[in-house]
């Protein structure tokens, strides 16, 4: 991993945002699934979209890309057994692709890199065996599945990772019989499973929404379709809050009506001060003054490090609570997010379910760890705008994972970041 430079400057332009990461994992799946040739554009090559796109090319299908635009062609998905998906660092495809292997009664061992072998599967080690699936791991990754998954009812805590109950929505249309999802606490991040059923439905697989989680209706078929996917809110939340300490940026490709969650991140940062205005298919963000503002964090957890961020130069103290999921991520975000900012003079407390920061006017410089977190590299990239000397991030590489092209585009819009062999 190699660092990055960055310099305070000002942040003003136009950005296209690339697609959603969520929605372009999803459609690959259900295009997958629908047995016949179907395109999924715009798609954007990250890390975790390449690692989806192996895992699907190892169970049969037949996937080509040309720009961006991928075909896939699933008439020979799952005529394979005994095969090894490695998942690379991405959460939400090991979570989609395990109980989707198991409906078809398909013998696989998952791998992953990273932290991902040590991220929590258990809700799956306990509800999958019940359900005619064997699971044989000594803790975390590899992880081998045998046997087929029968339909039922599938008890799962919503406050874990709404990616099981995704999963498990892929999966239980494909087996005989109906079944039911019952959530034994809230859901949290409950747009995650919003997208899902949205683009299921797309591709003609319907599920219902109870008052006990969601029923499932079983012998569904996915059916081939074309798919356009929508841009990302996660993503542009960085350029948005960059714009809101500095300058003045519009993202386009981001829709008003999106099932994303962290759209969210308009109306928060209305809430700090800044000037934002939606439109169909983008928002433009302008400096204003900040003023602190609490945060409850349960449904939009991926949002929490460039909110920290943005709070670190609002006047007064803001609370961000309801995000203890994140110390289960790619890194533990809540202590990733307050060490790198107090590292060049940010003021923040860690809690055990959030963080409390305290406003400054600008951070020194200095050498802060990325941890190898995309979230926490690129948060720290807009910190830095409000810098009065460079800083230093490590682990550049990460943002490979959601964004290969972030830094290119923030030096587009007078963003000034470099590598270590600058002169």
């Amino acid at each position: 991993m190699t660092n990055i430079n960055v310099e305070s400057s000002k942040l003003k332009g136009t950005v296209q945002i690339p697609p959603s990461k969520s929605d372009v994992h999803r459609a690959i799946i259900c295009a997958a699934l629908s047995r016949g040739k179907c395109t999924v554009a715009p798609v954007a090559l990250s890390e975790d979209i390449k690692a989806t796109i192996n895992c699907i090319k190892t169970l049969g299908a037949d996937i080509s890309i040309e720009n961006d635009v991928l075909t896939i062609d699933g008439n020979n998905l799952f005529k394979v057994d005994n095969c090894q998906l490695h998942c690379g660092e991405s959460g939400s495809l090991l979570r989609f692709i395990i109980p989707v292997v198991s409906a078809m009664g398909i013998t696989a061992t998952f791998t992953g890199e990273g932290r991902l072998p040590e991220r929590p599967i258990g809700i799956y080690l306990d509800c999958l065996p019940k359900a005619g699936v064997k699971c044989t791991t000594k803790s975390g990754l590899p992880l081998t599945v045998q046997g087929q998954l029968k339909s039922g009812e599938f008890d799962i805590p919503g406050n874990v990772s709404s990616q099981f109950i995704t999963g498990l929505l892929f999966a239980l249309p494909l087996v005989k019989g109906d079944s039911k999802i019952i959530l034994t606490s809230p859901l949290e991040s409950v747009a995650y499973v919003d997208i899902t059923i949205n683009c299921m439905a797309k591709f003609g697989v319907k599920i219902e929404t109870t008052d006990y989680g969601y029923f499932i209706k079983g012998n569904q078929k996915y059916i081939p379709r074309n798919y356009t996917t929508e841009g990302d809110w996660s993503n542009a939340a960085f350029f948005m809050t960059a714009a809101a300490l500095t300058g003045e940026v519009t993202v386009t490709g981001v829709m008003k009506n999106s099932p994303q969650g962290d759209k969210e991140i308009a109306h928060i940062l209305k809430s700090f001060g800044a000037e934002v205005e939606l439109s169909e298919n983008s928002v433009t963000v302008r400096k204003n003054t900040l003023t602190a503002t609490d945060i409850d964090a349960r449904q939009i957890p991926d949002l929490v490090p460039i909110l920290a961020v943005c709070a670190s130069f609002a006047k007064g103290t803001t609370n961000i609570t309801g995000a203890e999921r994140l110390r289960i991520k790619e890194s533990d975000r809540l202590s990733a997010i307050a060490n790198a900012l107090n590292a060049v003079g940010g003021k923040v407390i860690e809690k055990p379910d959030g963080l409390v920061i305290t406003g400054v006017d600008s951070i020194s410089g200095g050498l802060v760890q990325g941890v190898n977190d995309h979230r926490i590299v690129m948060a720290m990239s807009v910190a830095a705008l409000m810098s009065t000397g460079t800083v230093t991030i490590t682990d550049k590489e990460s943002t490979n994972k959601s964004y290969p092209g972030y830094f290119e585009e923030y030096n587009k819009l007078g963003g000034i970041s470099y590598g270590d062999l600058r002169k």
